[in-house]
Parts: C-alpha cells; sequence; structure tokens
C-alpha cells in the first residue's frame, strides 16, 4: 500500500473516509478523488476541494468488505457489458495501488471465486497538477483460459437532484444521401419517454433526478449512439463533463449505445460504453474517459439553456 506519493503538484494519500479505514486521496490545487481500497476498483469521492461529493455514496453499503454480496456502494465503477449475471460480481475485496509516473494504479484481485468471471479489472487515475481535468483509464483483462465476448462500461453515480445532458445526432433535411438512420434510442422495459423525468428535444436528450417519482416506474433508463462523445451532469450550479473516444463504425452493445442515463428514486448514473469485442485470453481491453467540473454554471432547462451555458462550457473541455 502506497502511504504518501507526490507528483508534481498532485498529492496522494491514504485516508479514512466515512466508514472505511482505508481509502486514498488524490488531489490538487482544485479537486479532490477519494478511491476505495479495502474494495473496488471505485472512485467513491470527486468533488471540488472543502465541497460536497458530486458522486452518489450509499451510506448502508460504507464500511462493508469481503464477502460475496454484490453492493453498488456508489461513486464511480467499471462493469462488463452486455449486462448479465457475471456484471455483478461483487468488487469486495481489497485493491492493490501502484504509482505509475504521474498515475495511481487500483488493481482487483482476478475474479476467479465460483462462479468467477476469469476477468481483472482496472482503473488508472491521473489528475492534471492543476485544473479539475481528471483522465481515468478502466481495463477488463481476460486471465481465464477461455474468450469471451464483452465491453468495458463505465458508470458514474451522481449525486441526486440534478439533471443529465446528452446531445442527439445532428439534423438536416431529408435528401438522397441521407436515407439511413443517424443514431439509436435504446428503450429498456421501465422506460416510459412520458415520464416527466425526460426531456427530449432537437438538439439534446435530458434526464433529470428526482426522489418525487410521478411516473409509473421509480426507475428509467436509455441509450443512445453519442456521435458527438460527451456526456454531462448539472447540480447546483457545478457541470460534471465526461468525454470519450468514438469508434464510428464500431460494434456497441445494447443495441449500438455507447452513452446509457439511468435514474432512480436517489441518484443518476451518466455512463459510457465501449465497443463490443472478443476478448482474448491473455487480453485486456481499454476504455479511456476524460472528466471535468466547472462551477458558477447558470441553471436552466430548454435547449437554448444548454446552447447559450453548457456548450459552450464542454468546448473549454479539451
Amino acid at each position: 500500500m502506497l502511504e504518501r506519493a507526490g507528483v508534481g503538484t498532485v498529492n496522494a494519500e491514504e485516508v479514512e473516509h466515512n466508514k472505511w479505514k482505508k481509502a486514498f486521496r488524490i488531489s490538487n490545487d482544485t479537486v479532490e478523488l477519494v478511491v476505495l481500497t479495502e474494495v473496488g476498483p471505485r472512485i467513491l469521492f470527486f468533488g471540488f476541494l472543502g465541497t460536497e461529493n458530486e458522486f452518489h455514496e450509499i451510506p448502508g453499503h460504507s464500511g462493508k468488505s469481503g464477502d460475496q454480496t454484490f453492493r453498488v456502494y456508489g461513486g464511480h465503477r467499471l462493469w462488463v457489458s452486455p449486462e448479465v449475471s457475471r456484471t455483478y460480481y461483487p468488487d469486495n475485496f481489497r485493491v492493490s495501488v501502484r504509482n505509475h509516473m504521474d498515475s495511481f494504479l487500483f488493481t482487483a484481485p482476478p475474479e476467479s471465486t465460483p462462479p468467477g468471471t476469469h476477468l481483472q479489472k482496472e482503473i488508472e487515475i491521473r489528475l492534471a497538477e492543476t485544473g479539475a481535468r481528471v483522465t481515468v483509464t478502466h481495463r477488463i483483462r481476460n486471465v481465464g483460459i477461455e474468450s469471451t465476448e464483452m465491453a468495458a462500461w463505465a458508470l458514474s453515480v451522481m449525486a441526486g437532484g440534478g439533471r443529465a445532458i446528452l446531445p442527439l445526432p445532428p439534423k438536416a433535411p431529408m435528401s438522397t444521401n441521407r436515407l439511413l438512420p443517424e443514431g439509436v434510442l435504446a428503450l429498456w422495459s421501465y422506460t416510459d419517454l412520458a415520464d416527466p423525468r425526460w426531456k427530449i428535444g432537437t438538439k439534446y436528450i435530458q434526464l433529470q433526478q428526482t426522489s418525487l417519482c410521478s411516473g409509473t416506474f421509480k426507475q428509467q433508463m436509455g441509450g443512445i449512439f453519442n456521435p458527438f462523445g460527451w456526456g454531462a451532469y448539472f447540480r447546483k450550479g457545478h457541470l460534471f463533463v465526461k468525454k470519450t473516444n468514438v469508434g464510428r463504425y464500431e460494434k456497441y452493445p445494447d443495441f449500438g449505445c455507447n452513452f446509457e442515463i439511468y435514474t432512480d428514486a436517489d441518484s443518476l448514473e451518466l455512463e459510457t460504453l465501449g465497443p463490443l469485442r472478443i476478448l482474448r485470453p491473455g487480453e485486456t481491453a481499454e476504455h479511456i474517459e476524460q472528466w471535468w467540473l466547472f462551477k458558477d454554471i447558470p441553471g436552466g432547462e430548454d435547449e437554448g439553456w444548454i446552447d447559450s451555458a453548457i456548450l459552450p462550457t464542454i468546448e473549454q473541455a479539451k
């Protein structure tokens, strides 16, 4: 276990966090992250210095570890798509931590305990020396003896009370060179587009998190193919932005989704997916997200607000 490390103006130290006795804090002059090491890999906290967590934490799961019960915990996690039983393999065991140049690597043990997946997950975190930019590299290794079809799936569980924003494909009049569909909207059995938490516009799709769910189902979920490669979450004047590379001709899970959003009465998940691939024994799938966090963003709801307040901010995220 690393006790303390320094990389330029980036500081890292082992800390306690809520009921967790051992966690790892990474910070610079602007933001901090807390990564669990008793379980994981799991980024449980991300926020501006001295302010509240942008991620949702589940108090009842705090401090628990070491058994075969799957727990959400909260924060940011790495899953395997498509969503089947192996997706829910419990990440309840201690992770190793090492410093590699300007990054910190958090590696879980191989998922070999029956019924094992024969996969091994790792999250690498690189925090900029100043400002609120984080590079999060997700890796899944096949440590088994058989190939498997899979995609890396990165889920950020955001604190309640905000709204997710995803861009829709560009619009243009029908013409002879625009006869094929430009995108996909995936619906789950509990997706109800009449639910007032959804706001589907011309240029953007929004999903509001609220504990006051008046629709038929408490949960809502949707997925799209997002050619722009960004998603955002606005809450209390803060804007969390994540970006990822887009493979225009890659095959993605869930009918072709590379971005998905999910909400319930407590939180909202802003999710990206890597392309589907056959992962052979010994191979590693890698999926990279870039994060930014902005403050003092004016509130709003309509697409004019997104164009004037949100989009220019996202364009700064480079």
